[in-house]
C-alpha cells in the first residue's frame, strides 16, 4: 500500500533525522590524579629475585617499568683451582686452601749451639732414642742452616696464608733453641695438620749436589696410617722442586727420595709429613743458590705448589 506524506511531514522527518546523526563519542578519560604516584617497588629479600608489575590505567596505556638492578648477595661456590704457580713464584690470591692447616717446621734453631745440654738430651722416637735436636749444618762461608730454614719457612708461610691456609710454625723465631724433635711432631698432631713439611738443607759431601725428599717408612703402630699419604706429599714436593734451579740429589737416596724410620719427626707424626733437604750446603754451587733470597723464594713457591697439589687430591 503506498504511503502519502505531505510537505510538512517530510520536512519534519528530515529535521528529525539530522538531529539523530552520530556524534563523535567523547572518550571518557581515566581519572587523573593530581599527584602521579609511582608504585613503590619493595625490594625482596636478597635470595628472591622479584619482578615488579606496574598497574596500567583504564586507557590501556602500558607503562614499562624501569628495572633497577639491586645487587643481591650471591652465594658463590668457588671450585678450588689446582693451577700451580709458575716456578719461582707463588700462587695468586684466592681461597684454594681455605680451611686447611699446614704446619711448617723450620729445622733446628739459631741458638741451639748455645744450649748443648738441652739439645743433647735423649728423647724417645718410637724406634729408639735420639738427641732432642742438633745445631744443623752451614756453608763453607758460615751461612747457618737454621737461618736458611727459617727464611724459607717465612716465605712459604706468607704464600700459603695468601691462599687461605692456616699456617702453624714449630718455632716462633730463629733466636732460641729447640723445640725437641718429639715436641715438633706433637705440634703438628695437635694442630690437626693436613700436611707437615719440615724444611732443611743437608751437610753432605762437597762433591754431592741436589735436593732430596724424605718420607716415613711404614712402621706398624707408628706410621703405617700415614705412610701412603706422606709418600703422595713427597711426590708432589719432588715434582715442584724439580722446577727450581737445584737438581735431584746425586749423592743420597734414590732419584731424590729417601724413606726412613730413624727420624723422630716422622715416626711420631700422626699426620702426613715429609722432610725437605733443599740442597747440599757443603757444595759450592748448591750453597750459592741456598743463600740467594730469590732462590729461597723459589723453594717457598715449590712448597706452596706441592701443598696445593697434595690437598687438591
Amino acid at each position: 500500500m503506498g504511503l502519502r506524506f505531505g510537505a510538512a511531514t517530510l520536512l519534519l522527518l528530515f529535521v528529525t533525522a539530522c538531529s539523530g546523526a552520530s556524534a563523535t563519542p567523547t572518550t571518557a578519560l581515566a581519572p587523573t590524579s593530581t599527584t602521579a604516584t609511582s608504585p613503590v617497588t619493595t625490594v625482596a629479600p636478597p635470595t628472591t629475585a622479584s619482578t615488579t608489575t606496574i598497574p596500567t590505567t583504564a586507557t590501556a596505556t602500558t607503562t614499562t617499568p624501569t628495572t633497577t638492578t639491586t645487587p643481591t648477595p650471591t652465594t658463590t661456590t668457588t671450585t678450588p683451582t689446582t693451577t700451580l704457580p709458575a716456578p719461582g713464584t707463588t700462587v695468586g690470591s684466592n681461597d684454594v686452601l681455605a680451611g686447611r692447616v699446614v704446619v711448617l717446621d723450620p729445622g733446628h734453631n739459631g741458638r741451639n749451639h748455645a744450649h748443648p745440654d738441652e739439645i743433647n738430651r735423649l728423647v724417645d722416637i718410637g724406634t729408639g732414642t735420639k738427641a732432642c735436636n742438633t745445631t744443623g749444618t752451614a756453608t763453607s762461608d758460615g751461612f747457618p742452616e737454621p737461618r736458611f730454614n727459617w727464611e724459607v719457612a717465612q716465605k712459604a708461610r706468607a704464600a700459603l696464608e695468601e691462599l687461605g691456609a692456616t699456617v702453624v710454625l714449630t718455632r716462633p723465631d730463629n733466636d732460641g733453641w729447640g723445640p725437641c724433635i718429639d715436641e715438633r711432631a706433637r705440634i703438628g698432631n695437635e694442630a690437626g695438620a693436613d700436611a707437615v713439611i719440615s724444611i732443611h738443607a743437608d751437610g753432605g759431601p762437597e762433591a754431592g749436589s741436589g735436593f732430596h725428599v724424605i718420607h716415613p717408612k711404614s712402621v706398624a703402630g707408628l706410621t703405617d696410617d700415614i705412610a701412603a699419604a706422606s709418600a703422595n706429599l713427597a711426590r708432589a714436593l719432588h715434582r715442584a722442586m724439580r722446577d727450581t734451579d737445584l737438581p735431584v740429589a746425586d749423592y743420597i737416596g734414590q732419584d731424590g727420595f729417601s724413606v726412613r724410620d730413624d727420624l723422630g719427626g716422622l715416626n711420631l707424626s700422626d699426620v702426613p709429613i715429609v722432610f725437605l733437604e733443599a740442597g747440599n750446603m757443603r757444595n759450592p754451587a748448591d750453597a750459592a743458590l741456598l743463600t740467594d733470597p730469590n732462590h729461597q723464594a723459589g723453594i717457598a713457591g715449590a712448597i706452596t705448589r706441592a701443598v696445593v697439589e697434595f690437598l687438591a687430591r
